[in-house]
């Protein structure tokens, strides 16, 4: 098997469209934080190898908290993976960012509680990587230089607040999420971009805005059926949109020398325990991060 370079993560929407245009290998790997969302295809898409994983899995069934970020991350690191162009629907946070309109995202807030954000959470390895930008900027350069060969209204840089859910914002809490700086509000960035930050990939996010959050309000009386048909509609434009702008990112990679950048070597001053002090369990459970293109640790089949 050739491996792959480029990961693929498919949110809402994403997932399905991508699955029927990445015609390929499907690949079951096991991983020491168990099974990730879903089969991973692994095909040469564009003229690029490619590895496409659906977040919610096959059927979308997997809620944003039960997510298995740990284990897609590190299957994706198992098969050669060293980029990351994620996907995710969000809700608008700015008049300006429309419904249906792209994002590529530059920062981050956190405000999950109930996810596993770390591969480095058990003793015996101590390690704190670097999160100050949270996107790799090469990537996203990649993804805003695509953004202009296609007909799509992308807007560069936004701060994605990443909440809990399943539920949606009251009010007041959207109205503090715009005071805070915010421009989006998701559930899935975090804690995949964190993850592959430690596993030393480059990770940029194509946001979704399908619908403004609650801070602007809806007509109250409205169809709810109607609203929510309307939401539907933008989030299918959205994907068509970011399908294009996928393809068209492709096309870049294919035809330019690959870079290094910080993400590659985002451990080197990260791991603060010494390699004779590090618990034998947890260097073999870390071994594909640790190792830095050595053996991987997650089988495929």
């Amino acid at each position: 098997m050739t491996k792959p370079v480029i990961g693929l993560i498919g949110g809402t929407g994403l997932g399905q469209a991508l699955l029927q245009e990445v015609q390929g290998h499907s690949h079951t790997v096991t991983t020491p934080f168990g099974p990730p969302s879903a089969p991973i295809v692994v095909a040469k898409w564009h003229g690029v190898d490619v590895a496409f994983l659906p977040r919610h899995g096959l059927h979308h069934t997997i809620p944003p908290t039960a997510v298995p970020y740990r284990a897609n991350i590190f299957a994706l690191k198992s098969l050669g993976v060293t980029r990351i162009i994620a996907s995710g629907a969000t809700g608008s946070l700015r008049e300006e960012i429309r419904p249906t309109h792209l994002v590529i995202p530059d920062q981050i807030i956190d405000k999950t509680t109930r996810r596993a954000t770390t591969f480095f959470d058990m003793p015996g390895i101590a390690a704190h990587v670097e999160f100050a930008e949270p996107f790799c900027p090469t990537l996203r350069d990649v993804l805003i230089q695509a953004g202009e060969k296609i007909d799509v209204t992308l807007h560069d840089g936004g701060t994605y607040v990443c909440m809990e859910g399943p539920a949606f914002s009251t009010i007041a809490e959207s109205r503090m999420h715009r005071a805070w700086g915010g421009d989006l509000i998701g559930m899935t960035c975090i804690p995949e971009a964190k993850l592959a930050r430690e596993a030393e990939m480059c990770y940029a996010l194509i946001a979704l805005p399908t619908d403004y959050d609650c801070w602007r309000g809806h007509d109250t009386t409205a169809d709810p059926g109607a609203l929510l048909r309307e939401i539907i509609g933008h989030l299918e434009e959205a994907t068509r949109n970011s399908v294009a702008l996928i393809k068209a990112a492709l096309a870049v990679l294919a035809g330019a020398k690959y870079q290094a950048c910080n993400c590659n070597t985002a451990l080197k001053t990260a791991v603060w325990t010494r390699p004779e002090h590090m618990a034998p369990d947890a260097a073999k459970r870390l071994g594909i991060l640790l190792s830095r293109g050595g053996d991987p640790i997650g089988e495929t089949q």
